[in-house]
């Protein structure tokens, strides 16, 4: 059995999207502070954490996007959809700023050597995160998959797709129209995943990754990782 951990690091103002919560991590107490109980002296230390539901990479609950009434928080969502069979599309080639289309989805489905069957899930490595992390361009420069693309996945039947990106479809409506394929299909997406260039030509493997219990949680921080026999 071998583990690929696919989350990135939580740290202290990390990249993220402006109209979402910065990340803000500090020592709430210190080694330095003694405390004495019974007679006992002794130190903990505890972080304090301030960040969003859909912080570093993090799945997205159906309301984040659905406003009707029953839309299921991220704790109302089935643990079966985030430990499922998965596998992993090479778009490295694709330019920064643009589209994944049907036709690059299914090029790449047949280079992998594999079928997307139901109830998978569906990795998309763009070679996004080397290309442009610590730099501007992370937050704005990725490609990403069109309302086309993306409902050809959802009539494949899987679970959900995951990416690099901060998003699943490129800034502005096109990004938009993708969340509400989502919505409207009846799957969800990832965002934020790294080292899936270790994914690349591995064929089928076992993806896991389990949000948090938020109650009413619009997405939640998952440790996303591969699992390759």
């Amino acid at each position: 059995m071998k583990l690929i951990d696919l989350s990135r690091e939580i740290h202290h103002k990390m990249a993220r999207l402006p109209n979402h919560p910065m990340v803000i991590i500090a020592p709430f107490s210190t080694h330095e502070e003694k405390r004495v109980a019974d007679g006992y002296e002794f130190s903990s230390a505890v972080m304090s954490l301030n960040m969003g539901d859909h912080s570093g990479t993090h799945v997205d609950a159906p309301v984040h996007f659905d406003e009707r009434p029953g839309a299921k928080g991220i704790d109302e969502m089935p643990l079966e959809n985030f430990f499922t069979e998965a596998v992993c599309l090479d778009l490295s080639h694709k330019p920064l700023k643009s589209d994944i289309s049907i036709a690059d989805l299914q090029a790449a489905e047949s280079a992998a050597g594999i079928e997307i069957r139901p109830r998978d899930t569906v990795l998309l490595h763009m070679d996004f995160y080397r290309r442009t992390h610590g730099t501007e361009a992370f937050i704005t420069d990725f490609p990403g998959l069109t309302k086309e693309s993306a409902t050809w996945l959802g009539n494949k039947g899987i679970t959900m797709f995951g990416v690099e990106a901060v998003s699943p479809g490129r800034p502005g409506r096109t990004n938009f129209e993708v969340h509400h394929v989502c919505r409207d299909m009846g799957f969800t997406h990832m965002e934020g995943l790294v080292n899936l260039d270790q994914l690349v030509g591995k064929g089928r493997f076992r993806f896991i990754g389990f949000p948090l219990k938020i109650r009413g949680g619009s997405g939640s921080p998952i440790r996303a990782v591969a699992w390759l026999e």
